[in-house]
């Protein structure tokens, strides 16, 4: 029988669930709390307040979402680095991965051939906060 694992993850989150014969269960979690944060609240080097200069508009640069997009892209390689290690440690051979649209994409480029192999299904929807449960019945056979 096949060893499953069901990944779901957001650009702060990464659920790492076991799925065998029909049941499911969490094996691991991985954070990433930058991706929680603002982009404001990323900078480094001041406290977070502004000088008088400084305009007070709610939106940021397009540095900002440069700096969101590097940690959200840091998080796939990582959330990538585990599936490979998984594989190649043998604790799964099939993957189904759900994420954000956005960060499904980030995590298909970051993986490497032979655990892109493995992916048998993916689901460009956040699913990091579903418990086992709803997991088990969202991907019971045939995958819908």
């Amino acid at each position: 029988m096949n060893k499953r694992y069901i990944v779901t993850a957001n650009a702060s989150r990464a659920r790492v669930f076991a799925h065998q014969a029909g049941v499911v269960r969490e094996v691991d979690t991985l954070i990433h709390p930058e991706g929680r944060l603002h982009t404001g609240d990323l900078r480094t080097g001041g406290k977070g307040e502004s000088d008088d200069a400084v305009s007070h508009s709610p939106h940021q640069s397009g540095s900002d979402d440069a700096t969101m997009e590097k940690h959200a892209a840091f998080f796939a390689k990582e959330v990538a680095d585990y599936l490979r290690q998984a594989r190649t440690q043998g604790k799964a051979d099939e993957f189904i991965i759900a994420a954000a649209p956005h960060f499904l994409g980030l995590i298909r480029q970051k993986l490497d051939k032979p655990t892109q192999a493995c992916v048998i299904h993916t689901l460009d929807k956040d699913l990091s906060s579903a418990d086992e449960e709803e997991l088990a019945k969202k991907f019971r056979p045939p995958l819908n």
